[in-house]
């Protein structure tokens, strides 16, 4: 799950290199923390949201698929 959102969050900046993802495991839940140069928070978080909502929805859909629950935690 992680190497995915850092592939798919590297392909929207124009910084990839300061790209950084962490992963915090419950016994549940993972929470998967994504964090970018400030420039680029726009362009991850999209208009109204849009592109950090279709991130979750994949992260959502692949973690189903291992019957886990990721949430994705963009930090500023």
């Amino acid at each position: 799950m992680k190497e995915l959102i850092k592939r798919i969050a590297q392909a929207l900046v124009d910084r990839p290199e300061e790209v950084s993802v962490t992963e915090v495991q419950g016994s549940q839940t993972s929470v998967i923390e994504l964090q970018v140069a400030k420039e680029d928070l726009g362009k991850i978080i999209g208009k109204q949201g849009r592109t950090a909502r279709a991130m979750r929805t994949i992260l959502s859909a692949a973690s189903a698929k291992l019957k886990k629950r990721t949430v994705l935690e963009i930090i500023e």
